[in-house]
């Protein structure tokens, strides 16, 4: 057997240990046999796809070893190992012992010239928490190689980094720590320079409270490291600055060494004050009050710090601020009055009334700057606050304030459609780059491209996806793996794939069968889609063509424009359509067009043109009635757990082993009499299964109906869109479901509710997209929203803050009407009557009432909000239903 075969079937039989061993006997001439074949076998390899590229992951310390011993010049090897599709292995110490052994025949410079390059090619992690534990990729071979070629080693970021990765996992694997590490002294410094140390130092802090952070305190306090080196690393560390992850190991050090008052850098701490990330703002106020307890900060480093706090927007800090002024003698104190004029445009009734106390106490010793500082902010204080300021400080005037300016409301726009390949060559290229989760515009119009060229130039289609198919086998498996949906979660992007296939090799596609599993597992919408599809299947593994595909859309929101839909039949002749394609078709026909059509629709002469005829006589079907409603059910020790469905009805919370009552989100849809059964699955039919199994799915409804936006938004509150979850795609289709056409209601509500409440932004985002849309267009459903947010609240099954900050946001966008519409129905749910507690956070909900209330120019009455105005306090609660009070009262 050739060098080159004896390698490749160790390679791929994983026998790491025996290539090592065959590859330090090879001679020059095996070592350049496989020089010359093993680039063009991984590049060859590597046009397989998706799962040919994990395999080649999973044999990287193979390839890697081979590259090395093989490959000729340093700068080769070094980009050979640096591949990335090889870089990571699964025991990088190992797969550095390996390769150093290898390269030992090899000259003392070319190993050092290795070294350098690798070094110089180092990247600290990024991507997920687990990927980034895996340390730098290369990081262990390229130490190797610097203490055994005695090059200096690297200033870069990525190889401290890299150093951290590995005394952190060593010692969480239960191996030494910092303690006798042989790079501890060439490292330290840099330590306090690197950025991405911040995860490695705290990686076992975060679990049980040690970590190198401890083991580093510890060294120190035992004096095998300098203390001063420490503190003054730790400090020019706070200088430069950084995210809170970066910086707070370095605040735990500090805490954990204590210095002494007399080691503390006042000034810096000073100056760190009011950009410092909140950890790091903490610490230094900390670490300055005891400087001050201690005699070390002057009269003017006190009132520059005292000011610098006045402007952060951490609550904490600014109670923090007024504690330490009114514990400090006057008239030091009085000094910093000015730093209480900042905290009377606190939204914090109690902080302000507060600094407002204090500002009057301190009055006597306040120099003229201070006063006038007190005067002007004094102004725009409430009329009762502003004239206790009044009495210290002289006659306060009153601050004329305007009504404020609304935005101007604008829906955002979708993105337009993809443009249409033009040739096989493009299609093909389009085929390979689809990814998950999958675009259905760019899914829809290469379907009806490819089948539009099939009918023009199959033999050219054919010799086009040739190349693709032979690909496509070399990915390993059987044909089911690859073109079965129920192998990976790969969504219509597979069907269009077997809609290749049936084109280039249909006697294969005839053997696949789309498992049962999903087929069952399919909600009727996605069904739907899949037969659509497969229907093309088949038409193509028999040999057939159609010239065009009606369903193809001519909108970003899916609709297929009438006229275009006319001359397509007109095209077909006497021909019929596909029957799920047409159905489709009429699905995304508008619900407006010119009349006009009908004339020519009479005209076709297929029993389709007939129905097509039909619909645009009779204006489309009727809307089905839909309702959408939380409803109390008794517990039930026989029921699942929260989100699940029972009998119909999704269960929002089953409280088995308490006697709390359970709530249903019970979905209703009663279609019009005389509709046909494909259509009545759609609108009314119960999904077999509780869970989406293919969460991008829900991208395609919006798509199947987008003339029926409240059906669409059923089948989305099925996915109970209130849960968070980071692969949902609930809103990112409400997005899309909003440019549509039809009526909205307490589904499309649910839906809104729940987007609105996601942690995460991009989809807070998208829901956000969805409502200024509906805004825009008059269509905003606000009473539903309304009694849909005060039950998702009142049950605790959204957050209040998130929804409070969500509709903040819409109405600073413009959508102030909408936003008071809505939380005029809301808030006499979520208001607390006499002798009730009221909720947390609900003053901050009070407070963009008003302000929308204000922008909408809105007046009227709001059950319950005279009584809680009238209540005596100064919490933000009774603050903000005051103003609420005022603003609407006429």
């Amino acid at each position: 057997m050739n060098p080159w075969q004896e390698v490749l079937e160790r390679i791929e039989a994983r026998d790491d240990d025996g290539l090592a061993t065959f590859l330090d006997g090879l001679n020059d001439l095996g070592r350049r046999a496989v020089a010359l074949q093993l680039p063009g076998h991984l590049s060859e390899e590597l046009r397989g796809g998706v799962r040919i590229r994990w395999e080649i992951e999973e044999l990287a310390p193979g390839y890697r070893m081979a590259g090395a011993a093989c490959l000729a010049g340093a700068q080769q090897v070094a980009t050979w190992l640096n591949r990335r599709e090889l870089r990571r292995v699964r025991e990088p110490e190992r797969d550095a012992e390996r390769i150093v052994s290898l390269l030992r025949r090899r000259p003392l410079e070319w190993r050092r010239d290795l070294a350098v390059r690798l070094a110089d090619r180092l990247r600290p992690p990024v991507g997920r928490t687990w990927r980034r534990m895996g340390g730098v990729p290369n990081w262990h071979l390229a130490a190797a190689l610097i203490p055994e070629t005695g090059v200096e080693p690297p200033d870069g970021d990525a190889f401290v980094v890299g150093w951290l990765w590995r005394v952190a996992l060593r010692r969480d694997a239960g191996g030494p720590g910092l303690d006798g590490d042989p790079l501890l002294g060439s490292m330290l410094p840099r330590l306090f320079q690197a950025q991405g140390v911040g995860e490695p130092l705290l990686l076992r802090e975060r679990w049980n409270g040690g970590g190198l952070v401890a083991d580093l305190a510890g060294l120190t306090g035992e004096g095998r490291v300098p203390r001063r080196t420490v503190l003054d690393g730790c400090a020019t560390r706070f200088l430069t600055g950084g995210s809170a992850d970066e910086i707070t190991p370095f605040v735990r050090l500090w805490q954990l060494l204590r210095p002494e008052p007399e080691e503390i850098p006042v000034l810096d701490f000073v100056r760190l004050l009011p950009s410092a990330v909140p950890p790091l703002a903490q610490l230094a106020l900390d670490e300055l009050r005891r400087a001050d307890g201690a005699g070390l900060l002057d009269d003017e480093l006190f009132a520059e710090a005292v000011g610098s706090l006045a402007y952060r927007p951490e609550k904490k800090l600014l109670q923090a601020a007024v504690q330490w002024l009114a514990r400090t003698p006057a008239p030091r104190s009085a000094g910093a009055v000015a730093a209480l004029a900042p905290l009377f445009d606190l939204d914090s009734p109690a902080l302000r009334e507060r600094a407002v106390r204090l500002a009057v106490r301190l009055a006597p010793h306040t120099d003229d700057a201070g006063r006038a500082a007190i005067r002007e902010a004094a102004s725009r204080l409430p009329a009762d606050l502003r004239e206790r300021v009044a009495a210290g400080y002289g006659a306060v005037a009153a601050q004329e304030t305007g009504r404020p300016v609304a935005a101007v409301l604008s829906a955002p726009a979708l993105p337009a459609l993809p443009r249409q390949p033009g040739s096989p060559a493009e299609l093909v290229a389009e085929i390979r780059a689809l990814t998950w989760p999958e675009d259905p515009s760019r899914c829809e119009l290469l379907l009806g491209r490819l089948v539009e060229l099939a009918h023009h130039d199959r033999d050219g289609v054919i010799a086009a996806l040739r190349p693709w198919w032979k690909e496509t086998r070399r990915q390993g498996g059987p044909y089911h793996d690859v073109f079965d949906r129920s192998a990976q979660e790969a969504g219509v992007s597979i069907l269009l794939a077997r809609c290749a296939l049936a084109l280039v090799a249909p006697e294969k596609s005839r053997k696949i069968e789309t498992g049962s599993y999903v087929t069952s597992q399919e909600w009727p919408p996605q069904a739907f889609v899949r037969r659509r599809y497969e229907e093309v299947i088949a038409l193509l593994e028999r040999g057939g063509t159609t010239p065009v595909l009606l369903a193809t859309p001519t909108s970003p929101t899916g609709h297929v424009d009438a006229g275009t839909l006319v001359e397509r039949m007109e095209l077909l002749g006497e021909t019929e359509p596909l029957e799920t394609d047409f159905r489709q078709a009429l699905l995304r026909l508008p619900r407006q067009f010119d009349r006009e059509l009908l004339v020519r629709a009479e005209q076709l002469p297929s029993r389709a043109g007939r129905e097509l005829a039909a619909w645009m006589r009779d204006g489309g079907w009727p809307n089905p009635d839909a309702d959408c409603r939380l409803r109390e059910v008794e517990p039930s020790h026989d029921a699942g757990c929260r989100g699940l469905r029972c009998d119909g009805v999704s269960v929002l919370r089953c409280d088995a082993v308490s006697d709390e009552q359970s709530y249903v989100l019970r979905v209703e849809v009663v279609p019009p009499e005389g509709l046909p059964a494909w259509l009545a699955e759609l609108w009314t039919a119960e999904p077999q299964v509780p869970y989406l199994s293919h969460p991008g799915d829900a991208l395609w409804w919006p798509w199947v109906l987008p003339s029926h936006r409240e059906i669409v938004a059923t089948w989305l509150v099925r996915c109970r869109p209130w849960l968070a979850r980071s692969y949902d795609f609930t809103p990112e289709a409400l997005a899309t479901l909003a440019h549509g056409d039809g009526p909205v209601g307490a589904a499309t509500a649910f839906t809104l509710a729940g987007g609105l409440a996601r942690r995460r932004d991009a989809q807070r985002a998208q829901a956000a997209d969805a409502a200024l849309t509906l805004a825009a267009c008059g269509q905003f459903p606000a009473a539903e929203l309304g009694w849909v947010l005060a039950d998702l609240i009142r049950h605790e099954y959204v957050p209040l803050k998130a929804i409070t900050d969500a509709l903040g946001d819409l109405a600073a966008a413009g959508a102030h009407a909408e936003v008071w519409r809505t939380l005029a129905v809301a808030l006499p749910s979520l208001l607390p009557g006499p002798g009730e507690r009221a909720r947390a956070g609900l003053g901050g909900l009070l407070g963009v009432a008003a302000h929308a209330a204000e922008l909408a120019g809105a007046k009227g009455e709001v059950p319950g909000l005279a009584e809680l105005a009238a209540r005596k306090g100064t919490s933000l609660l009774l603050q903000e239903a005051g103003h609420l009070y005022e603003t609407i009262t006429p």
